[in-house]
């Protein structure tokens, strides 16, 4: 677990940065230049997530249930995963009706990805990894908003076109993703 919490205060510090010390942030890209802090910001994440990687999957064979969710959570964590993927999916495809609406879709599909998996998973390790993810994103969310609101940001009205090929590809990323990579990569087939 401790390699799995290392990872987490490692992976979500450094993107906690824009909501707790944005100045800061700013002061700092201003002084040694956007690119190389994009590398120092991108080094600290790769070994963040190489440590929660590997910290979940040492506390996933010494596995703590806190809890047995019901059996139909793994249904609701499915349909809501589908609704995270197109979020996700909606902050990269440009001009699309969810990403005008709600803004921050990237971080919204984080929410809504982390309690999926808390509502499906009754085990320790799961609830301090989604757990700091969900946590994470409200924070993160709130911040944004905040920042768009001191900004005067406006953002532009989306499109048909943007919206349809924000949920096609959110759908198709899901579909890939839940019937074949989660089971590949994370050892664990949430659907089939």
């Amino acid at each position: 677990m401790t390699m799995l919490i290392l990872g987490l205060v490692l992976f979500l510090g450094v993107h906690s940065i824009r909501i707790v010390a944005d100045d800061w942030r700013s002061a700092m890209i201003g002084r040694m230049g956007e690119l190389p802090w994009k590398a120092v910001y991108a080094l600290l994440s790769i070994a963040g997530f190489v440590l929660i990687v590997w910290g979940f999957g040492l506390a996933r064979q010494q596995p703590v249930q806190l809890w047995m969710p019901p059996r139909g959570m793994r249904h609701l964590a499915a349909l809501l995963t589908l609704v995270s993927f197109i979020l996700i999916a909606a902050a990269y495809v440009p001009r699309n009706a969810i990403k005008a609406r709600l803004h921050h879709p990237m971080v919204l599909g984080v929410k809504v990805w982390a309690l999926a998996h808390l509502l499906a998973n009754g085990n320790l390790a799961h609830v301090v990894l989604f757990g700091a993810f969900l946590v994470w994103a409200v924070l993160s969310f709130r911040a944004a908003r905040a920042r768009d609101r001191a900004a005067g940001t406006v953002y532009p009205a989306g499109s048909t076109a943007g919206t349809l090929g924000a949920v096609v590809a959110g759908v198709a990323f899901w579909a890939v993703f839940a019937f074949w990579a989660h089971g590949y990569l994370i050892g664990i087939r949430p659907i089939g």
